[in-house]
């Protein structure tokens, strides 16, 4: 599905560049969580085997609360603008993410301590709902229609950027502290820190452009008073593809990405210091291979790329998690980059693709019904259950497996995807833009 574009104004470079990069804070909080899991499980938990898998069951349940948070501020943002909707939705995550890092420790109060963490990653939870999909929609209504894909996938990038700082913050503050000072009052130096990125964040966004779409959709006068009955009444086959892509790519993120260091951990292959080292380079990857999958999308169209990308989902994983836990370290770098790479090209096509299945009007509630509501499942408790599986089986393979079934699972939805890259739609690749 492609939006009617009629002359609407010009967004500046600045505040596209703002959006963009906003993203960091959403990705360097969710994946710090994930990085520091066994040290969490530790500070908050008391430490062991099942308290690991209770921070991560901790970070399913919060992850849960996404797809509520997306609608509410779909709300926002469908109705009263993108803008409005950003400034709200990074203030709340400011203030949760310094909440966490004054929290006390299992060792100051004890179980009372795991209760308060979890309620603060809930809160954070449904604040980043919309976050994510509302920098997309905002990216890709302001972008040239011939740089959608280029432009969209800047936010994924920024994101991995964002996952960057909370592999790199987590390397430096496990490996010069010493256990019982990471223990007693390290582990709330990266949380202090997302929590500085966060307000810094809401600084810049003060200064943004309110999305050109919008601005159309006011002159026009038609925004919609009901967004979410109109995406309903009018775009459920849109919800349901962008589901879909989304579930692909948040499984290969969360599951090949995300939660590769707990699981080199856990399988005993390497210790923190190294898995978060290794996890560092992987995400370097991503940041370059994101924006080149972007804008090969531009040239060779979504679905294309789409396709490749599923295929390599299907077959590479299993493959690639048992190389990481029999080999090499080296055989681990290798298997880790390579997973990282195809997680990050999914996310960059799956961006601009999911928010391109939907009109301006309503866009963010028809992403929070498809792709945010995929992300909270196949994100947030795909780590969670590749650990239980793994636990229960002793075999390695399980993550690989659950990644190559939801490629297979999605293959059949990108076969009957319609194209809607504007290079391969020729009536809208020659509409005027001022």
């Amino acid at each position: 599905m492609i939006d009617n574009i009629i002359l609407q104004p010009e967004m500046s470079r600045g505040s596209l560049a703002i959006a963009a990069l906003s993203t960091v804070v959403e990705w360097y909080d969710f994946t710090l969580y994930l990085y520091l899991a066994t040290l969490v499980s530790r500070v908050f938990f008391g430490g062991g085997a099942a308290a690991l898998l209770t921070t991560l069951g901790g970070f399913a349940v919060a992850y849960l609360l996404r797809p509520l948070g997306a609608l509410v501020f779909a709300q926002i943002g469908d109705r009263f603008g993108r803008r409005r909707m950003m400034l709200l939705s990074v203030a709340v995550m400011t203030m949760t993410m310094l909440t966490t890092a004054m929290l006390p420790s299992y060792a100051e109060i004890g179980a009372p301590a795991g209760w308060f963490i979890f309620v603060l990653r809930c809160i954070m939870g449904f604040s980043v709902g919309g976050e994510y999909t509302g920098v997309v929609a905002y990216l890709l209504e302001g972008a040239p229609l011939n740089k959608r894909g280029l432009i969209a996938s800047l936010a994924p990038a920024a994101s991995e950027i964002g996952a960057l700082l909370a592999v790199g913050v987590s390397y430096l503050t496990v490996t010069y502290l010493r256990a019982p000072s990471l223990d007693a009052w390290g582990w709330r130096v990266p949380f202090f820190v997302g929590a500085a990125l966060a307000a810094s964040v809401w600084i810049a966004r003060s200064t943004m452009q309110e999305s050109s779409d919008f601005q159309r959709q006011q002159a026009t006068g038609t925004v919609p008073l009901h967004p979410l009955r109109y995406i309903l009444a009018h775009h459920r086959k849109g919800v349901v593809r962008s589901f879909a892509i989304s579930a692909l790519g948040s499984i290969t993120y969360y599951v090949g990405i995300t939660y590769v260091p707990a699981f080199l951990t856990a399988t005993g292959t390497m210790g923190e210091g190294y898995s978060l080292r290794l996890s560092t380079i992987a995400a370097i990857a991503v940041v370059l291979v994101t924006p080149l999958t972007g804008a090969l999308s531009d040239w060779l169209g979504r679905k294309p790329v789409l396709l490749f990308l599923a295929g390599c989902s299907a077959v590479f994983p299993i493959v690639l998690f048992r190389m990481m836990a029999r080999g090499s370290n080296l055989q681990a770098l290798l298997g880790a980059v390579i997973l990282a790479c195809v997680a990050g090209a999914v996310s960059a096509v799956g961006a601009v693709t999911t928010a391109e299945q939907f009109p301006g009007e309503g866009r963010l509630n028809g992403l929070a019904l498809g792709a945010t509501l995929a992300t909270a499942i196949f994100g947030g408790v795909t780590p969670y259950v590749a650990q239980l599986l793994t636990n229960r089986t002793g075999s390695p393979l399980v993550p690989g497996v659950m990644i190559a079934v939801v490629a297979l699972c999605v293959f059949p939805v990108l076969i009957t995807l319609s194209e809607t890259s504007p290079r391969h739609v020729p009536a809208m690749a020659k509409t005027p833009r001022r």
